[in-house]
């Protein structure tokens, strides 16, 4: 059985982020080698101009620390802070970091 404690990697992501000129900082936490799941944390320093991502495929967000919004459009945006879950949608999405966030981001394989 392996165990990981999202803490201490989210902690130490985060400062990691802050020594990035871009403000991220990631590591696949868990990696898909013979199976479906890829689990990845994501450190992101707030306040940064929005990104636009491509769906990849099934995923979700966790958001461990913080608070981002999701969206794509005006229409159809999602704020999700400490321990909420976000379905990302099958389409280019903004990422919007509203404070310095840790997310965990699940993507099923084929």
């Amino acid at each position: 059985m392996e165990m990981l404690s999202l803490r201490s990697v989210a902690e130490e992501r985060l400062a990691a982020a802050y020594r990035e000129d871009d403000g991220r900082a990631a590591t696949t936490s868990f990696p898909g080698h013979g199976r479906r799941l890829r689990q990845t944390v994501i450190a992101l320093r707030g306040g940064a101009e929005p990104t636009e991502h491509e769906s990849p495929g099934e995923a979700t967000v966790l958001v461990l620390t913080g608070r981002v919004r999701v969206g794509t459009g005006p229409d159809d945006v999602a704020e999700g802070t400490n321990g909420d879950l976000i379905l990302l949608p099958d389409a280019p999405h903004e990422l919007e970091v509203v404070e310095d966030s840790v997310l965990l981001l699940t993507v099923a394989g084929e």
